[in-house]
């Protein structure tokens, strides 16, 4: 089972809601549990985990990673975000179960690898999250030949905020537009921003927008 850093409600009530924030590649639940903070008056009832990756990264002897990216490309990020999937699933179930919450009130917030998962278990939630925030990232698409198969596993619409720098050179900002694309034919509502003169990062802009965006949904 994941585990990572937790932050309870800033109200000290009970939680009405549950954000998980899920890293990138190379770094650890301790990288973005801080977003808890920076959110927390938007979102005073809202409680905030921040689960480590289930590998260990496998180039360097510390960080973590939802999967292998040596390769950096289309075939590896499907296999990965597949392989990734359950335990991330299992770990939704059980932190909404520990917070005594429906799945209507998670939101999963992502940034680069952490948004490709966000959106892949995001989407196949049996209960659509409130949103889905990706920064930095990629929506994973399967080979043309499994194409049929991978929208039928779409069960989940919630709306979605993109977040990208222009100046990005990990994920290349050409990313942004191609997942509105994607997302869009498929049925689900998608805000994107594109920030000038941000590389492979968050900006203030950004985590305006994304905390808008989550008092909105979880309004």
């Amino acid at each position: 089972m994941l585990d990572g850093p937790r932050l309870p409600p800033r109200s000290g009530r009970p939680a009405t809601a549950l954000v998980v924030l899920l890293h990138g590649y190379g770094a650890d639940g301790r990288d973005l549990i801080d977003l808890g903070e920076y959110w927390a008056p938007l979102l005073p009832d809202a409680a905030f985990v921040s689960p480590h990756a289930p590998e260990p990264l496998a180039v360097a002897p510390v960080g973590r990673q939802w999967f292998g990216y040596v390769e950096r490309d289309d075939r590896e990020r499907w296999t990965g975000v597949q392989s990734a999937h359950a335990a991330l699933d299992g770990f939704l179930d059980a932190e909404l179960a520990r917070l005594g919450l429906p799945g209507s009130r998670l939101a999963l917030v992502g940034f680069s690898q952490g948004t490709m998962m966000a959106l892949h278990t995001g989407l196949r939630r049996k209960v659509a999250p409130a949103g889905i925030v990706g920064f930095s990232g990629i929506h994973v698409l399967p080979p043309e030949r499994a194409m049929e198969a991978f929208d039928a596993e779409i069960v989940a619409r919630p709306p979605v905020l993109l977040v990208h720098g222009d100046l990005d050179q990990i994920v290349p900002p050409i990313a942004l537009p191609r997942a509105v694309e994607s997302l869009e034919t498929r049925g689900i509502a998608v805000r994107a921003h594109l920030s000038n003169g941000l590389g492979h990062g968050i900006d203030r802009t950004g985590l305006s927008l994304a905390g808008n965006f989550l008092s909105e949904v979880f309004a």
